[in-house]
């Protein structure tokens, strides 16, 4: 969510040596970092994982599965991994068990298309900005309201802000102008379990049965108000001590979303329930995923933001430049699904309508694995947030003569400029190849983060790519506009100066 959930600012701790040995999309091989925690010798255990066979050096790599944890492991070779419900990598743990990712014919995927809707998007955008009734028409079958907070001392539905609350109604007023359109709210996201008042909130609230009737009170009150037809909770992450969470949200939010469950099925109609998932281990452990399942509708994973700037910060990965919607790496992620037998028709994969950029190092190296320098990073004009860039910021740069390279594999494209500049997204092309994914795992839908990053383009590939008839709206037409709102500042060309942390308009030449 820009600049969270989206901006989940994720990476796969739990798989990162497995991602630098694997990645699809390039053959060049990452060099082991200085100080990191992916080494280990005889006298040095790792931090995740087993000591594989060590070199003449005596040096060797952390890992799970049979090349680290198999007959030539060196210490720590029964330590759990992500393996299975049993956890583990040697026979005692897993024996022969191995991970069977569904597989499947046809379309399943294009039963729900869903668009999350960035609610602050007119406040934030100095320019492009998008209100509801911007929104192009005719493939979503759902839009989410993002967001809706929670009160932190009365656990009652709060806005965001005051200019937020106004387009609840404008955005559920759409159902008015497309046949069968669903508007469900949702609530958190990444911000709200930021330091500050709202930390502990959902923590309090899954601790507490008299919270939790306060809050489903509040709930349908708010939702029948507000003409919507479901919620979408986004608690990021729930056991995540950097998070606000506590062990015991694992128990606890199964109870607090059967609870609801239980509540909502009393109303004369069926209102959707969803939760988010993370894509990477180290959040996902904090969901009880097979308690959870029977009580939702289907989990909206967010299968993008694997990669971004907080790598600087992170020993496995560190400064190095990957794509944030690697397809390797998301069938990796979900796997952690299928080892809990969740039902495929219930997972929804999330797509990103836009870009995470990086200022790169050497302008002689300038692929997946290059470094990038910490802290910079082009921000679109429009979002204005460093180290993200719209789809529509990037449809406008390509115009210029940037150089686009097509990793097939992984399912992106790179897009260079400027010498240094760079930026991972998805495009026309490889949203057909993710939905192909989707549909040969026999996913339930597809999720995207967020309509208001589109100019139009990417929704009508998506849908083209999912095979869906178009729906009837209103005007008797499906309407992208390629500059939503506002028009781009004058004397500019919706591109930025590279290197800028905030970005800067760069003139016509």
């Amino acid at each position: 969510m820009l600049p969270k959930r989206s901006a989940s600012g994720l990476f796969f701790l739990f798989l990162c040596q497995l991602v630098i040995k694997t990645l699809a999309f390039t053959s060049l091989q990452l060099l082991p970092l200085p100080n990191d925690d992916t080494t280990c010798s005889k006298s040095k255990p790792c931090r995740l994982g087993c000591c594989g066979p060590i070199d003449s050096t005596g040096t060797g790599y952390c890992g799970f599965g049979p090349d680290f944890c198999g007959s030539k492991c060196t210490s720590n070779c029964d330590r759990k991994s992500e393996c299975d419900a049993g956890w583990g990598t040697t026979k005692e743990f897993c024996g022969d068990k191995q991970v069977v990712s569904p597989e499947c014919k046809g379309q399943s995927s294009k039963a729900k298309t869903i668009g999350y809707y960035e609610a602050w998007n007119p406040e934030r955008r100095t320019c492009g900005q998008v209100e509801p009734k911007d929104i192009p028409l005719g493939i979503y079958s759902h839009l989410n309201f993002a967001f809706a907070l929670i009160d932190p001392k009365t656990f009652r539905i709060a806005p965001m802000t005051d200019a937020t609350a106004k387009r609840y109604k404008a955005l559920t007023a759409l159902k008015n102008r497309q046949n069968g359109l669903e508007v469900y709210i949702a609530i958190g996201g990444w911000d709200f379990n930021d330091p500050g008042p709202t930390r502990t909130t959902f923590s309090d609230l899954a601790a507490s049965h008299s919270a939790q009737d306060t809050f489903f009170d509040s709930l349908i009150s708010f939702m029948l108000h507000n003409n919507f037809d479901g919620v979408d909770l986004d608690w990021e992450y729930p056991t995540a001590d950097d998070r606000g969470g506590r062990p015991e949200d694992f128990a606890n939010y199964v109870t607090l979303v059967k609870r609801l469950r239980e509540r909502l099925d009393q109303l004369p109609k069926h209102y959707g329930l969803t939760i988010t998932l993370p894509a990477s281990y180290w959040y996902l452990q904090g969901f009880d995923v097979a308690n959870l399942e029977p009580h939702i509708d289907w989990f909206n994973v967010m299968t993008y933001d694997i990669h971004g700037l907080w790598d600087a910060h992170g020993k496995e990965i560190g400064p190095h430049a990957y794509a944030h919607t690697n397809l390797t790496e998301i069938n990796l992620g979900l796997e952690l699904l299928w080892r809990n037998n969740i039902n495929p028709a219930r997972v929804v994969m999330g797509l990103g309508f836009y870009g995470r950029s990086f200022t790169m190092a050497d302008p002689n190296c300038m692929t997946p694995g290059c470094v990038f320098k910490e802290g910079e990073a082009p921000a679109g004009e429009c979002t204005n947030v460093p180290g993200v860039i719209s789809a529509t910021e990037i449809h406008r740069i390509l115009g210029r003569g940037a150089t686009v390279t097509f990793y097939q594999d992984a399912a992106v494209k790179v897009a260079t400029w400027n010498s240094t500049q760079w930026v991972s997204w998805d495009d026309v092309q490889t949203l057909k190849l993710k939905v192909d994914f989707a549909n040969k795992r026999c996913l339930g839908g597809t999720m995207v983060w967020a309509v208001d990053l589109d100019d139009g383009t990417l929704v009508e590939a998506l849908g083209k790519a999912s095979r869906k008839k178009k729906e009837w709206t209103s005007d008797g037409k499906y309407r992208p506009r390629p500059c939503f709102g506002k028009p781009w500042p004058k004397g500019t060309n919706g591109t930025w100066v590279g290197g800028s942390k905030k970005g800067s308009p760069k003139k016509k030449e």
